[in-house]
């Protein structure tokens, strides 16, 4: 009978689900109700959870939670320390949740709601989420070596090498992005720089608590840090207020540069239970709080999506980013479906904190669900929004005008009517000068959150729930940064292990503040870059952001195809080789074009050409022609970086097929370099609990 019951409800969901999908798919001319999104999503990742990936993790995977992971084994209180389970899933979701998930779904609802909505759900269940576990629990066999050296140890000197060579530049790349996207959100924003460094100490507070007054005391712990938290959120709007203390916290962008880079720093060389764990699982209770806020207004509300399933700029002529459908709704949305940096993750810090491997699905493929929900509340806040105010926040001046009768102008002429005076309205309600032309994605999204939650509680708050919605994406992208830079300096010293093994050892402290400084100088520099940078900075990052994050994921279903096949599971090597095969074709083309087109939207030679015919000319103005030599060196960097990318992309997937084939083939290959079985000992009233 109980049996009987949860076929029905598992089929219940399956329908509920179905006709979800279809409601939103098939949805043309008439407003949806965002409760459809909702609803679509909750029933696919359940399905998707229960089925798809439990029978991932037994059958193809097969985890054993008798099995000492890395952490248990190799334990020395810095680095491999074995950690509750929810803290892990805590600091694993904060380290993978950046930007990505918030800002592309936002950004990519240019083409309309529909072609994200559907990559944001199926990408995520059987791409992101796979490649989540499946490189978490190899990681997890082979006493959590990085993603660029298990390619090394499993395919070989060419391909591991490239791997390595990839894997490292593109990290460099993604951190500094997210540095630039927090250094922006913080500035001048007193209140978010106040509540965002105060997150430091109280991890630190908490993480102490947990280790020598209280040892396995989560809740209490939870409940210390969640009360702090609370009250630097309050204490924030103090400081905002505060005539004297605003001042203190009201920063440039260098400065508050320089202090994301000492903040990295720390949290490299610190012991991980001191600050970086802690202070990300405290982290995600500000993310899943206000996601879970965000989720029960639109229940309450059940606001109307007014953005167009699909908008007429899928041809590439759209006023936000320049490319068409394919394969850039692919690219831009990145975090929210499949990310390399979770390769990262799950290869670097979480697998040396994993106490059992029956935690590796809870952690890997429920961490990127969650990263995936998240992205489908980022869509629902930009969707509900009029399409008229969507546009005129997200498009740059250089495309709409840069006075405001001009920009509600050319708006309206798309079809998505606006004027001055509604835009003015909003700024003042939102406590903003002006809203025109605040590109990045985060500032529509934080209009988008500020309404729905002044709907549902009180639209006399406009304002404070509006910064409230920045300092949140502010949190939420600098987790990922301090992670990402414990994770590079891994990377390196993996590296560096292979010409000098004592470098190679991640506790040894000389290894530690060399790798933690070369790390935090090399994306250091990309952030100084891009802040000083007068005509904007995520002009010059944000372009290679999201086709160097899909490569680093085709780069991470490369090595976990390989080893699949070379583990004598070539029945199931679809499993990660179809997602393969479609993430090298999207990057692909993505890269050709980028490199290759003739429009001055998208190529990267061909945008620095017309900028230097300019130059030379004499036509630009004065304050764009002084900066002109610095964008034009930068494209150019932009365009070689990736040519260089995909050209290791491609030698990777080359020589994963040859050492496959010899395998196949019994010819002789590098042997698996899987650690050998030890039986946990590990008590189970706090690890399995």
């Amino acid at each position: 009978m109980n049996k009987l019951l949860k076929n029905a409800i598992w089929i219940l969901i399956a329908v509920l689900g179905a006709l979800a999908v279809g409601g939103i798919a098939l949805n043309r001319g008439e407003n949806i109700n965002a409760l459809w999104f909702i609803t679509a999503a909750l029933c696919v990742y359940a399905i998707a959870y229960r089925f798809y990936a439990t029978w991932i993790a037994v059958t193809v995977l097969i985890v054993d939670d008798t099995r000492a992971t890395p952490a248990e084994r190799l334990d020395n209180g810095r680095d491999f320390v074995p950690t509750h389970r929810w803290i892990v899933f805590g600091h694993h979701f904060a380290a993978i949740a950046g930007p990505g998930p918030l800002v592309g779904p936002t950004l990519a609802a240019q083409f309309g709601f529909l072609p994200g909505t559907l990559w944001i759900l199926f990408g995520a269940v059987l791409g992101g989420c796979v490649q989540d576990m499946v490189i978490l629990f190899l990681s997890t066999r082979r006493n959590a070596k990085s993603l660029g050296q298990m390619a090394r140890d499993e395919l070989g000197l060419l391909g591991g090498t490239a791997a390595l060579i990839g894997t490292f530049a593109i990290m460099i790349i993604l951190i500094a992005v997210l540095g630039l996207v927090v250094v922006n959100a913080m500035k001048h924003s007193p209140w978010a720089t106040f509540t965002v460094s105060a997150t430091i100490p109280i991890a630190m507070i908490v993480g102490t608590y947990m280790r020598y007054f209280r040892p396995g005391q989560v809740l209490e712990a939870s409940a210390l840090g969640v009360i702090l938290l609370l009250l630097s959120v309050a204490g924030g709007r103090f400081i905002d207020e505060h005539e004297f203390l605003r001042l203190v916290f009201d920063r440039e962008g260098l400065t508050l540069a320089w202090w994301v880079m000492a903040y990295g720093f720390a949290a490299a060389i610190f012991p991980v239970w001191l600050l970086l764990a802690p202070r990300d699982y405290l982290s995600t209770y500000m993310k899943l709080g206000t996601i879970t806020l965000l989720a029960v207004a639109i229940i309450m509300l059940q606001p109307d999506v007014k953005m167009p399933a699909i908008t007429q700029f899928i041809d590439g002529t759209g006023p936000i980013f320049g490319g068409k459908l394919f394969p850039f709704v692919f690219i831009t949305i990145a975090c929210g479906a499949i990310s390399g940096f979770h390769s990262l993750v799950a290869s670097g810090t979480t697998p040396k904190l994993l106490s059992n491997e029956r935690d590796i699905q809870m952690i890997g493929y429920g961490g990127m669900l969650l990263e995936s929900f998240v992205a489908i509340m980022a869509m629902i806040a930009a969707t509900v929004l009029d399409p008229g105010v969507f546009f005129a926040i997200n498009s740059p001046a250089g495309v709409v005008g840069a006075e405001a009768a001009e920009a509600v102008a050319k708006i309206s002429s798309w079809g998505y009517p606006v004027s001055v005076e509604q835009m003015k309205n909003l700024a003042r309600q939102m406590g903003e000068a002006t809203l025109f032309a605040r590109t990045g994605g985060a500032p529509s999204l934080a209009v988008g959150m500020a309404s729905i939650f002044g709907s549902a509680f009180g639209e006399g708050m406009l304002a404070l729930w509006y910064h409230f919605a920045i300092m949140f994406e502010a949190i939420f992208i600098l987790t990922t940064l301090d992670a990402g830079t414990r994770v590079g300096r891994f990377m390196l010293q993996d590296m560096l292990g292979n010409i000098w093994p004592k470098m190679g050892e991640t506790s040894w402290t000389p290894s530690v503040v060399l790798t933690s400084a070369l790390v935090v100088s090399g994306w250091g520099y990309f952030l100084y870059i891009g802040v000083i940078d007068p005509n904007g900075g995520v002009n010059i990052l944000w372009p290679m952001f999201g086709i160097a994050n899909q490569m680093l994921a085709a780069i991470a279903l490369c090595v976990a195809t390989g080893i699949l096949i070379k583990s004598g599971k070539l029945k199931y090597a679809w499993v990660t080789g179809l997602p393969l095969m479609w993430l090298v074709t999207i990057t692909s083309t993505a890269a050709w074009q980028k490199i290759t087109s003739n429009d001055i939207r998208i190529g990267f030679f061909t945008a620095a050409n017309d900028l230097t015919d300019k130059l030379a000319a004499g036509v630009l103005p004065p304050a764009k022609a002084a900066v002109a030599p610095q964008l034009i060196f930068n494209l150019h960097l932009d365009g070689w970086l990736t040519l260089f990318f995909v050209s290791l992309l491609w030698l990777i997937v080359f020589d994963m097929v040859r050492v496959c084939v010899r395998y196949l083939s019994g010819k002789p290959v590098l042997p698996l370099t899987e650690s050998p079985h030890s039986p946990s000992r590990l008590v189970e009233d706090w690890v399995r609990d």
